[in-house]
């Protein structure tokens, strides 16, 4: 079993003997520096691909910008969908080498009692929105099943039929050397249970943590209660459970811990400073019709230097709450921090689910085979509900919704440089524009107003993007920023089509086109057509390896949907 944890590179320890699993490390900075950031000029044009509007396009109608007023909050009820945010390190992490044993220092400042109360207190929205029929809450407000940063936690629907749900148990690092590790598993995936957590392989979860032991702890399902447990597996630094010690009492003996029952909203502290959320959701047996693949990366300036901190959030829901036949897949991309990010990417679910939860909405869309009023409205209200002055982001959704007649329709909505494009049997359909200062449809824009920018100036307020979502404080100043979407046509994917949909952030764009992009899919596909598990998923970490590997020098972070794969995609996974 391979684990994926976000904030460990590869390569990070090496020449272990037996003793090592049980010895935890030193902490060695190796001062490695960051250099000089740069932006890599990129081409998002289709060098010469053919498009096809005829066959697989429709036109959106055009729809005024109507600004609503900020609703109230929604319903806590959900028994619906699926959702997944991938949401990272957000601050650079320390290197670890093998060295001598490091027992545990001092605890970490807050205590257990605060920690959790923190964890709570941001269980509290930021954001109202209202429901014209119960729909659930997503992300910041959500109790969908997902994976994020910070500490908006999915509420736990108990369910007193087990044989019909599965519970997916996420955990998430608060603190420590591993801050913003997450990682989600399902009771149904007996292949990866028992999970061991350590520092070095053959444990599943990876720990970056000196303290830590090789194997350090278990977590396995309990098919007799139901119940996630965790064991101690006889560290030399101890586990705690919500403050208190669950290792063996003869610690000296390096003895296996008796199992203790999680529960969500438990902290386990492994040694003294990796403290780790439990969060525990039950759900319903929802898969996505096709296959989605998610990989991310926060890179770094150089080979073999520090992570840059991580500003991107990627996250796909599947069926949107109480609309079965609806799906919502997206990517925010962050400038000046993380927080705008995180809060888009939970708003504009929210937003798209309130909107089509209205009949007349829905309707209107079905019947038309054009969403744009819907995407239209939830840029505004997102835009609206978002209060950050000083950061932002790009948004790019891609909203998916089937007939029932074997074919499903795609659109999409974005600001920034966040990018998709779509493949239908060879046909490339760029689904985005690019919003930065430089492209022509901006420069162009903006002297429509009245405001035309000057030879040779490629930032405004030293940002090179003229469309985003927040940055209120630079909006005030120069109205030349924008916050209003394009909408792309409606691209119709039959499911005999051999078609798939690529959406990514800039580091990827940065030094891929999108048709070599496109090109690198295809020939991933043809490696791996012999298999049947999982596919999405290894194309979109050979993109991301690729973007590695050609230095990109910013967060990436890629989605996949291949619409050829009809196995599909369990829900609660997060691949880092």
């Amino acid at each position: 079993m391979t684990v994926m944890a976000m904030s460990i590179p590869s390569g990070d320890v090496v020449g272990l003997c037996v003793e090592d699993l049980e010895r935890p490390l030193v902490s060695d900075d190796a001062n490695i520096g960051q250099g000089q950031s740069c932006e890599p000029t990129r081409s998002c044009d289709l060098e010469g691909s053919r498009l096809q509007p005829e066959g697989y396009l429709s036109s959106p109608r055009n729809e005024g910008l109507v600004h609503k007023q900020r609703l109230p909050s929604l319903s806590p009820g959900f028994d619906q969908g699926s959702a997944v945010v991938l949401d990272v390190v957000t601050e650079p992490l320390e290197d670890a080498y093998v060295g001598q044993t490091l027992k545990r220092s001092l605890g970490s400042n807050l205590s257990f009692e605060e920690q959790k109360r923190g964890r709570k207190e941001e269980l509290s929205p930021v954001a109202k929105v209202s429901l014209l029929s119960p729909v659930s809450k997503v992300s910041l407000l959500s109790p969908v099943s997902k994976v994020s940063l910070d500490g908006n936690r999915a509420f736990e629907h108990a369910s007193k039929d087990f044989s019909q749900q599965r519970s997916c148990l996420t955990l998430e690092f608060i603190s420590g050397p591993s801050q913003g590790t997450c990682f989600s598993i399902h009771s149904i995936d007996t292949s990866k249970l028992p999970l061991t957590l350590g520092r070095v392989s053959p444990s599943d979860l990876l720990v970056k943590d000196s303290e830590v032991s090789g194997r350090h702890a278990m977590i396995n399902w309990n098919l007799n209660n139901l119940k996630w447990e965790l064991i101690d597996l006889g560290s030399l630094n101890g586990t705690l459970l919500n403050s208190q010690p669950i290792n063996h009492p003869d610690i000296g003996k390096r003895l296996r811990g008796d199992p203790h029952e999680l529960a969500s909203g438990d902290i386990i502290t492994l040694g003294t400073t990796s403290n780790v959320y439990v969060r525990i959701t039950f759900q319903a047996e929802y898969h996505v019709p096709f296959g989605v693949g998610m990989a991310c990366d926060p890179m770094s300036l150089r080979r073999g230097g520090k992570k840059l901190p991580m500003e991107d959030v990627c996250y796909y829901q599947w069926p949107l709450p109480g609309l079965d036949q609806f799906g919502l897949f997206g990517i925010c991309d962050g400038h000046g921090g993380v927080e705008a990010a995180k809060s888009a990417s939970k708003l504009l679910p929210e937003m798209v689910a309130t909107l089509l939860s209205d009949s007349l909405n829905r309707e209107r869309v079905l019947s038309l085979n054009d969403a744009s009023h819907v995407l239209r409205h939830a840029f505004s209200q997102t835009e609206a509900c978002m209060n950050h002055s000083y950061e932002g982001c790009t948004a790019t959704v891609l909203l998916i919704w089937a007939d029932g007649k074997e074919r499903f329709f795609a659109q999409c909505a974005n600001v920034g440089d966040s990018a998709c494009v779509i493949d239908i049997d060879g046909n490339l359909i760029k689904m985005t524009e690019d919003h930065r200062v430089t492209s022509f449809s901006e420069r162009l824009r903006i002297k429509e107003i009245g405001e035309a920018l000057k030879d040779g100036e490629t930032r405004l307020c030293g940002l090179n993007l003229a469309r985003m979502l927040g940055d209120k404080f630079l909006k005030q100043q120069d109205g030349r920023f924008s916050s209003e979407p394009y909408i792309s046509q409606v691209v119709h994917i039959n499911k005999a089509n051999r078609a798939f949909a690529l959406m990514a952030s800039d580091g990827l764009w940065d030094v891929i086109s999108m048709k070599k992009s496109v090109q690198l899919v295809l020939q991933t596909m043809e490696r791996y057509s012999a298999e049947r598990e999982n596919v999405a998923d290894k194309i979109a970490n050979s993109l991301l390896s690729e973007a590695r590997n050609l230095r990109t020098k910013d967060n990436t972070s890629i989605i996949l949907l291949d619409f050829t794969d009809s196995s599909g995609a369990s829900s609660c996974r997060v691949h880092s």
